[in-house]
């Protein structure tokens, strides 16, 4: 064991008490009168936690990992949440010592200088209990049915969960050796609790309920610079946190290193640092030799097993001879402390291995020789021999390889390589050596002439078969390979590394256990079986292969003419008819009548007729079976339909198939050759029950072509699904839509192949309303996308703006679902601006490319300002600033704003002028400067709310700039539509608004008065009615016209009464979809008619209506046909 300090940090404070979060990710600690709460992963503080007055001294987690509790000076406890937020807070009458959860019902236990208190959530109150001495420390056991408490006057007391003392432990210290820290055993495995007590006495102490034990010291963790005053370890790890008087928090990694032995099917390995286990691998067998001690090496051969520990080496033997027997006893005791990197146990001695020495101690303890090796010694292994004159095989980190006998004080050089040894291994007969050298490369060489034999890349350990001299395994890269002879490795998958091979077992460790790896031989027989060695196959057979690799090993023999090797293959199974083997030897030398007659003698008919068929002597074997079983004569057509099938005969076969009732095998024939007659007859003579050949011929007709017929099949089966995807794939789109209309559930099936097959063929538009209709609302708006970005790219603004309609309205159906409806939402709004950009600028775009363009100039003029109002900061792609300027400019100058013409030449000279435009503008840009520096007042947009004239060129955009009133603009000439927006009082809902707005009712005469409410974030103008009213005004109309003082939009509020008084045909309603509110929208001149496409919610003048939809057959904004009903 060696402790690594994994990270370090100090407080300002003495670290009280720390805990960990149960799963090991947080750490509490409490330090002065807050807890510091640290990453342990990397040692970060992530956050102080301030609640106390006074020094916390203690704190603790719930093992639930929801909550942690907080003991102070300040006579208080308080229960935090995982989150780090206080819930709950109650005292004790003195300074709080110690805090711990139960870890089964999360009971907590507080304890001051003179009680202790019981806690749970459930409890509306504390429960508490008097103490005879200050309570240091306390502690849970694992089943949470006992408390230990620790006093200052040396006594522990256990006592229940209802706080009633049981036990009562009295230590020889008595007060002056206070109990200063507590802990019970937190394993669960141990059948009994242990109690681990520290006193102020420096004495540490283990108990049961039923007494006292010894515990063993097994190393140090750390060393610091300043009074450890607390420590814990991490939870289901091998870290180690210890916090000291001046603030230091030291963070440990504790490292254990494997220690363990093994001997062909024996292993031995260390557990819970002072106990051996040794494992018999076959049987499963266990025995526990308890050391009480730090176990350091460990080393097992045949009989012996020999333990080193700090002070002494333990020599262990077997009671009998027995193979089986696991009773160890103890034989020698070496009392001598030894420093040694390797231990090896023979017959009698220990072999200490330390660097670059070898030391063979006999098991008195006294040395007897002594070698001395040229490098680090690696690897070590003892490899048999007589007791007293065993073999060492040993490999040296200068590539060299040695053998050594204990007797013998000359080491022999078998070989040397230029690289270090990693693992060694000897064959059986001692002819051949395996090494894994430092580069992963297991090299294996002939002892005898040194030569390298073959080589493997990827090995970490290599072992050979003890049973078979020409087999090895090695491991590496998470893969078992196995090599016989020369022949390729076999490889499969396997974690860890092999220790042993004995037979068809690996031996394999991983990580700290080993296991027995059944492996079947089957690869390597069957590659000496291709070689036709058959005596090396049976030897590999009898490490253990298959019932079916022993037959065919038979079979291959008999093929051989090796009936020696398959005459034992027989023996080996229990087969004992002479008969029968006599059969096979006659049908493998020709002698076939005989043989058939041996095989009905021996009771095996069956082997007879396998052997005509398989010899396509179909007529003897009829005559050999007779009018026997009529599965036998099944079997016996089936046979010579496949001859027939082989010999190029197709059409005798399909007839024997069908005869024999192996349609499927029929229909496959029949398919391959193209035959759809055979293939429809047999289809339509089959019964529906009979699926799968049904579903054979289905297959087969559609691939030849004959989707009428495949669909004929597939309804007799009433596999509608398989229907449905035939005229998916062969587009027969009307049949797929028909069926779709009479099952729904196959509307999905239907739909998105169809608008995958619009888009492949450029029909783009129906394959996005494809994809919605199939609930693709993803695919359809990526089509969208696309439709758009290309319009834009080919400078289809038009199309553009039409796309970027559909896509908002795509937004809006999908924003009905309230995960999405902010993000879809705010989507809406964005792509509806840009729509009205795009349809704006077509007009732009076509009168700057086209001289013939049919726009007039006042449109030209009203568009050229709506775009300049309406552009954000970032110019949406392929909008030209360039090309509205110049457009506004020209058609200013032609209408007689020359103000504002000059005004947009002075803009056009700080932007890059494209060549053609070049002339134009500069000459533009001189004769501007003749006319007069003003407007026309005819071109001066008024605002239909208050009265007011707006400046052609408006800072705020498209609003009034008295009353911020937003302009509502016709879609086709672009000028101000005499329409005010209104809103509805709270209260009033859109049904109720209609109802009321359609009653149309007359308006008596009143006076109405405007009151106008302010508040902190907006300014409502509401229409307020009198009751002694008199007077004809409209109750809308009458107030509208006001001067604003403040720079905030008012908007306009009705009433119900308001809306009674106006008249259906004056009020426009864009009824958007959910989640949208209503727009409603009243005209301020009924007898200039405006007209509301009901798809696109556009306003136009409704001559300019019509005469497009005309032109057009459609609304030029959403393309709507004038026959469609609206949404």
């Amino acid at each position: 064991m060696r402790a690594v300090l994994t990270w370090r940090d100090k407080a300002e404070h003495c670290i009280n008490d720390i805990a960990f979060k149960p799963d090991g990710t947080q750490l509490i600690l409490a330090a002065g009168s807050r807890l510091l709460v640290y990453d342990t992963s990397d040692g970060t503080l992530l956050q102080p936690l301030k609640g106390h007055k006074d020094t916390v001294y203690c704190v603790a987690y719930a093992k639930d990992g929801k909550r942690f509790a907080s003991g102070s000076a300040d006579k208080s406890v308080i229960i935090w949440t995982s989150k780090l937020e206080g819930i709950l807070k109650y005292t004790h009458n003195d300074a709080i010592q110690c805090v711990s959860y139960n870890p089964i019902t999360h009971q907590l236990a507080s304890c001051s200088s003179s009680d202790f208190g019981l806690w749970s959530p459930e409890q509306k109150s504390v429960s508490k209990h008097k103490s005879s001495s200050k309570i240091i420390c306390c502690s849970w056991t694992n089943d949470g049915q006992y408390l230990a408490l620790g006093m200052f006057n040396g006594i522990i007391s256990i006592r229940n969960k209802n706080g009633e003392e049981k036990v009562k432990i009295e230590r020889p210290g008595g007060s002056l050796s206070p109990i200063w820290s507590i802990c019970w055993n937190p394993s669960r495995e141990e059948r009994n609790d242990i109690l681990a007590v520290a006193d102020w006495g420096q004495k540490v102490s283990f108990y049961q309920l039923s007494g006292k034990q010894d515990g063993v010291r097994l190393g140090t963790v750390g060393e610091q610079n300043s009074w450890v005053w607390t420590c814990q370890a991490k939870p289901d790890s091998n870290y180690v946190v210890v916090g000291c008087q001046d603030g230091t928090i030291s963070f440990y990694q504790l490292i254990f290193s494997t220690v363990h032995g093994l001997y062909k099917d024996r292993y031995a390995y260390r557990d819970s640092m002072t106990d051996v286990i040794v494992q018999h691998l076959i049987t499963e067998q266990k025995v526990r030799i308890k050391c009480k001690e730090l176990v350091k090496k460990i080393a097992i051969y045949r009989n012996r097993l020999a333990i080193q520990l700090p002070e002494k080496i333990l020599i262990y033997e077997l009671y009998s001879e027995d193979l089986s027997d696991m009773h160890y006893r103890v034989k020698e005791k070496i009392i001598k402390k030894f420093e040694c990197n390797l231990l090896v146990v023979c017959a009698n001695h220990i072999i200490l291995c330390q660097e670059k020495r070898l030391q063979c101690l006999s098991f008195s303890g006294v040395k007897e020789r002594e070698w001395q090796m040229e490098s680090l010694i690696r690897y070590i292994k003892v490899i048999g021999g007589p007791p007293g004159r065993e073999g060492l095989l040993v490999g040296l980190k200068n590539g060299q390889i040695l053998k050594i006998f204990v007797d013998n004080l000359f080491a022999i050089v078998l070989l040397k390589q230029a690289t270090a040894v990693r693992c060694l291994d000897m064959s059986a007969s001692r002819k051949k050596l395996a090494v894994v050298d430092e580069n992963d490369t297991c090299l294996v060489y002939d002892i005898d002439t040194k030569e390298l034999l073959f080589q493997e890349p990827n090995a970490n350990s290599v072992a050979w078969n003890t049973q078979c001299e020409d087999m090895l395994c090695f491991s590496g890269g998470g893969y078992l390979n196995i090599k016989a002879s020369t022949f390729p490795v076999h490889r499969q998958k396997l974690q860890g590394f092999v220790v042993g091979y004995n037979g068809s077992k690996i031996f394999c460790l991983h990580v700290f256990s080993i296991s027995a790896v059944e492996v079947p031989q089957s690869a390597p027989m069957y590659q000496y079986l291709d070689r036709k060695l058959f005596k090396e196959a049976y030897q590999i057979a009898c490490l253990g292969v298959t019932d079916t690799d022993w037959r065919e090993l038979a079979m291959e023999a008999l093929e051989g003419l090796d009936f020696e090797t398959a005459k034992k293959e027989r023996k080996k199974r229990g087969e004992t008819n002479n008969d029968l083997f006599l059969a096979d030897v006659f049908s493998y030398q020709g002698k076939f009548h005989e043989a058939a007659k041996l095989y009905k003698r021996s009771g095996h008919e069956n082997l007879a007729l396998e052997m005509y068929t398989d010899l396509c002597m179909f007529e003897y074997a009829k005559d050999f079976l007779g009018s026997g079983d009529p599965k036998e004569t099944k079997m016996l057509i089936t046979k010579q339909a496949d001859w027939a099938r082989n010999i190029k005969e197709p059409k005798a076969a399909v007839e024997m198939y069908i005869s024999a009732g192996e349609h499927v095998k029929a229909i496959e024939i029949c398919g391959d050759h193209g035959w759809v007659d055979m293939l429809i007859d047999i289809a339509r003579k089959l019964d529906k029950a009979e699926r799968e050949p049904l579903l054979l011929c289905a297959t087969y007709l559609k691939k030849l072509d004959s989707p009428g017929y495949a669909a004929e099949t597939y309804l007799k089966m009433g596999d509608l699904k398989s229907l449905v995807q035939l005229h998916v794939e062969t587009q027969r789109w009307d049949e797929a839509f028909a069926l779709g209309e009479k099952h729904p559930e196959f509307k999905d099936d239907i739909y998105m192949p169809y608008a995958q097959w619009l888009a492949e063929n450029d029909r783009f538009e129906e394959a996005q309303k494809a994809f919605h209709k199939a609930g693709r609302q993803r695919e359809a708006v990526q089509v969208l996308e696309q439709l758009t970005n290309n319009a834009v790219a080919e400078s289809r603004f038009n199309d553009a703006a039409y796309y970027y309609w559909m896509l908002s309205m795509q937004c809006l159906d999908i924003a009905q679902d309230p995960a999405q409806k902010d993000t879809m939402l705010g989507k809406f709004y964005h792509f509806q601006r840009l729509a009205e950009l795009y349809h704006g600028y077509h007009a732009i775009h076509r009168h700057t490319e086209d001289p013939f363009s049919v726009h007039r100039p006042e449109t030209l003029f009203n568009i050229s300002r709506f775009l300049l109002h309406s552009l954000p900061k970032d110019t949406p792609s392929g909008i030209s600033k360039v090309k509205i300027l110049f457009t506004l400019a020209k058609q200013s100058k032609a209408l007689g704003a020359y103000r504002l013409a000059r005004h947009a030449y002075d803009k056009l000279r700080g932007l890059y002028i494209p060549a053609r435009f070049q002339k134009s503008i500069e000459l533009g840009t001189l004769t501007i400067r003749a006319k007069p520096f003003h407007d026309s007042e005819e071109l001066v947009p008024l605002c239909y709310r208050c009265s007011t004239n707006n400046p052609l060129l408006n800072n705020l955009g498209n609003v009034c700039i008295n009353c911020r009133q937003p302009f509502i603009f016709s879609a086709s000439s672009y000028d101000v539509l005499h329409l005010v927006e209104f809103y509805l009082e709270e209260g009033i809902t859109d049904e109720e608004a209609i109802s009321l707005i359609d009653l149309e009712v007359l308006r008596p005469k009143r006076d109405d008065r405007q009151l106008e409410i302010a508040n902190n974030s907006s300014q409502i103008l509401r229409l307020v009615e009198t009751k002694d009213s008199i007077g004809d005004e409209d109750p809308f109309t009458a107030k509208l016209s006001f001067e604003q003082g403040g720079s905030e939009f008012v908007p306009v509020v009705v009433s119900r009464l308001v809306l009674r008084s106006m008249s259906r045909r004056d009020v426009l309603i864009k009824r958007w979809p959910p989640p949208l509110r209503w727009q409603y929208f009243r005209s301020l001149l009924p007898d200039a008619s405006i007209t509301m496409c009901p798809s696109c919610f556009q306003m136009f003048h409704s001559e300019d209506y019509e005469l497009l939809v005309l032109q057009h057959g459609c609304c030029p904004y959403c393309r709507r046909c004038k026959d469609d009903p609206g949404p």
